[in-house]
């Protein structure tokens, strides 16, 4: 049984958190045949968090700089869980000590950086993977099966959204996601890239695409210490911020193997505390989901007889293993701290065994590649291609 040891660096946020978690539990669901991890070093830039976090990994070495555990020889994977200007950097420098790199989405500011990032990883030989956990819950693995298997047939259109309200009311406080020093892509690579990434894991790779980005409340009062859903009640005495990167996007997309898309998404969307829905058209059928019945795909069938066509509801159950590994009935729903307990049994395996899975930095680079050609598009407001690689 291989132990791999993992650093987590910002380990006091809420992926920081949910990634400690998921390292330390999977075993109980997913056994040690494939091996098993421990947390050996969480990396906080706030000292007064040391004693909270060594209390959540006993035994781990608690630190102020992320650069301590880089070229620790003791540490196998860097697991970057920090604010997104700072994944590129940090990715990089543990590329080339020679880790494996789990990072946190969006994996990096651009697509050329991203692709630094997948080229560098190429040569090291080492395991990367992009934290976009939302495809990993079984139900996606089902209409990926349907698709490949050519049940809905040729796809002909991607339907896709995710809208929360954090910044619904123009009096929610800033925090560091509107500012586009710490986030350059804002809710494009923030939200944006979940929608991508069922698009890069069902459909395939985007050709072209025409956004509309747009900044909705241009400034929020400041709170100190506030971080997403956090409440507090406003003084009157706060200082302003401006939001300097977009609240919300629209585009229209072509993918490479000639279907459309239509996508939007956003965090302002008042009243939408979480939304995300895809559908997918094909010539013989479609698919269709909504996070609101998080294991359940609805399934379109032409080879139903006339009079009795119509979407099917499909609940995900043990049939499936990644399911099974957490409950022997279907429709118990798993959320999506289930989905990143899957994604951490899927990295460490990936390690143990020298087997890449998706998403690597690769399937990342393209990720970044919408985000970029989204904030190209809306500055110049034209459609902008996507090369291939």
């Amino acid at each position: 049984m291989t132990d791999v040891k993992v650093a987590v660096l910002g380990g006091s946020g809420w992926m920081g958190r949910i990634h400690t978690m998921a390292f330390q539990t999977f075993p109980h669901f997913f056994g040690t045949s494939h091996g098993t991890a421990r947390v050996v070093a969480i990396v906080d830039r706030d000292p007064a968090r040391a004693d909270d976090l060594a209390r959540r990994a006993p035994g781990a070495k608690i630190l102020q700089d992320w650069r301590q555990v880089v070229n620790d020889p003791e540490i196998d994977l860097i697991d970057i869980c920090l604010p997104d200007n700072l994944h590129f950097e940090v990715a990089e420098a543990g590329l080339k000590a020679g880790k494996h790199v789990f990072c946190e989405k969006p994996l990096a500011n651009t697509a050329a950086e991203a692709r630094v990032l997948a080229d560098l990883a190429r040569e090291q030989g080492v395991i990367t993977r992009v934290g976009h956990a939302f495809p990993r819950n079984p139900v996606h693995d089902l209409a990926k099966e349907i698709i490949e298997a050519g049940e809905i047939g040729e796809i002909k259109m991607f339907k896709g959204c995710q809208h929360i309200d954090v910044f619904g009311d123009p009096l929610a406080p800033f925090m560091w996601r509107a500012d586009g020093d710490l986030a350059p892509t804002g809710i494009v690579g923030d939200t944006g890239s979940h929608v991508f990434s069922f698009m890069e894991f069902l459909v395939g790779r985007v050709s072209a695409l025409i956004a509309d980005n747009l900044i909705l409340t241009p400034k929020r009062p400041v709170v100190d210490g506030l971080a997403i859903g956090g409440q507090t009640e406003l003084t009157g005495e706060e200082r302003w911020a401006e939001v300097t990167n977009p609240d919300a996007t629209n585009l229209l997309c072509r993918f490479e193997n000639g279907a459309a898309g239509l996508v939007d998404f956003s965090r302002t969307a008042t009243g939408r505390k979480f939304r995300q829905t895809y559908e997918i058209y094909g010539t013989k059928g479609s698919l269709a989901y909504d996070y609101d019945e998080v294991n359940r795909l609805r399934f379109y069938s032409h080879e139903d007889r006339p009079g009795r066509a119509g979407f099917r509801a499909i609940d995900v159950g043990p049939e499936h293993p990644s399911y099974r590994a957490f409950l022997p009935l279907p429709n118990f729903g798993l959320g999506y701290n289930e989905s990143k307990i899957i994604e951490a049994a899927e990295v460490i395996r990936s390690i143990t065994t020298k087997t890449p899975m998706w998403p690597t930095f690769e399937n990342g680079h393209h990720i970044c590649q919408i985000v970029d050609a989204c904030m190209e598009s809306s500055r110049l407001k034209r459609w902008v291609e996507i090369p291939s690689t």
